[in-house]
């Protein structure tokens, strides 16, 4: 089969059987496809997509690239739930999340990734904790999934290894947002993963990829439509991300605010709604609640008793990182040496907010990565970011930036202010979770 013959198949819009897109996925897996062709094939699939066959064809063959996880031994103890996120700015919701569903009986192997072009990505987040191993062997997975309750970790090299490779690929092509791909790649790991369930967070605004309601839409209806073809369970809940996810955008910066609220301390009101909701989906789907209001109420539980940041802590622990990281964070997280606070040229309140532009910011200021295999600055980014509604002013900073340089402090000043709108009057912010949507 003569790979170039497929590209070209597909750049003029006809479609491609099984065995094509097996073809295909075995010479990723293996890398006898060169870089070239499979960028030339992610831009066609980005211009001509693939058809719901043809996606599910594409998932199914880059989940058995590899390894496929079974739990058999965990399930009399409780089901095998994951949650995953389209990506954002801010988003550090995977931290809260996964030890707060195994606090309440839920076994979370959450399989996760790097950043994509603006968003950030959670194993980048997760390599500010010293230690931690976000590609362990799948026997050390096993042991802190059983151990914790929960282990977010990469794909190794044995779990969907095609999908990894065209992940990276798409990244650096500009061919992230095509909506077939987005759905092979999420559900390929999760079905690699062994799940009996899963909660898809869906984002929408101007920091996710799909920037509109109706695209969110069509990429949840694609995810759980081809999910069910799997035998997956699948729900999805459509969030907004018009703005930063919590109070800090950047990797250490973000743990750091992840493990405040898993302690019981101050938390921005919107992350709190995204995590609660989906926690509360991710145990009734499991099975662990009646209706949602019960299941929002064991997550607050989980959180108020300490269960779900010891939970946190152990996975930490299990995967190679620090054993007292709650009560030492300051120790171990890495710190920028300039933090400066950035004031508005006018008072006013925040009216909009470019999100994408703030996850670029943070590539400028070298915490997201421009080419793959970028070494990332792990300590830079912003924090006491300002939401929708918030009144700003020479009292009251846009946001307060870390940096490393004086320069990079003006850049993200010069970024920030141009990524804001603001407004003489007080403007209602939008809603955290926009709609929730299951198989018909």
């Amino acid at each position: 089969m003569i790979f170039k013959n497929l590209i070209r198949r597909k750049r003029d819009g006809l479609g491609l059987t099984a065995e094509e897109i097996e073809f295909f996925v075995q010479g990723l897996a293996d890398s006898s496809l060169p870089a070239e062709q499979v960028a030339a094939f992610a831009m066609a699939v980005f211009y001509r997509s693939l058809d719901f066959v043809e996606t599910g064809a594409l998932t199914v063959a880059m989940a058995n690239s590899g390894v496929r996880l079974r739990w058999n031994e965990l399930r009399e103890r409780g089901p095998v739930v994951d949650k995953h996120s389209t990506g954002g700015v801010g988003d550090k919701v995977s931290f809260l999340l996964a030890p707060i569903a195994a606090a309440c009986g839920c076994f979370v192997p959450m399989i996760s990734g790097r950043g994509l072009g603006h968003t950030g990505g959670t194993l980048d987040k997760l390599d500010a904790i010293p230690g931690y191993r976000s590609l362990p062997t799948v026997e050390e997975f096993r042991r802190a999934v059983s151990s914790a309750g929960c282990a977010i970790i990469g794909q190794t090299d044995d779990l969907a290894p095609a999908d990894r490779r065209l992940y990276a690929i798409r990244d650096v092509t500009a061919t992230v947002e095509s909506i077939p791909l987005i759905t092979a790649s999420i559900l390929s790991k999760k079905i690699a993963a062994g799940l009996d369930a899963l909660v898809m967070d869906v984002k929408t605004g101007s920091g996710a990829f799909m920037e509109t309601l109706e695209e969110s839409r069509a990429l949840a209806r694609s995810i759980i439509g081809v999910a069910g073809t799997t035998g997956m369970r699948t729900h999805a809940l459509v969030t907004d991300m018009s703005q930063t996810l919590g109070w800090t955008v950047g990797n250490a910066l973000e743990i750091a605010e992840a493990l405040e609220f898993l302690k019981g301390g101050a938390r921005e009101a919107r992350l709190e709604e995204v995590t609660l909701s989906l926690a509360a989906e991710m145990l009734v789907l499991g099975g662990l609640a009646h209706d949602h209001a019960q299941a929002r109420e064991r997550a607050k539980a989980a959180v108020r008793s300490g269960e779900a940041a010891r939970r946190f802590e152990r996975m930490v622990a299990e995967l190679g990182g620090p054993a007292d990281l709650l009560a030492r964070s300051s120790r171990y997280l890495p710190r920028a040496p300039i933090v400066e606070p950035i004031f508005p040229l006018v008072e006013g309140y925040v009216a909009s907010v470019d999100a994408r532009a703030i996850g670029n910011l943070l590539v400028g200021l070298g915490g997201g990565r421009r080419v793959a295999g970028e070494v990332l600055d792990l300590a830079v980014g912003l924090s006491d970011v300002s939401a929708i509604g918030t009144r700003v002013g020479k009292d009251r900073p846009l946001a307060v930036v870390h940096a490393r340089s004086p320069e990079q402090v003006s850049q993200a000043a010069a970024a920030l202010r141009a990524a804001t709108a603001l407004a003489e009057g007080p403007v209602p912010p939008p809603p955290a979770v926009h709609e929730r949507l299951v198989a018909a």
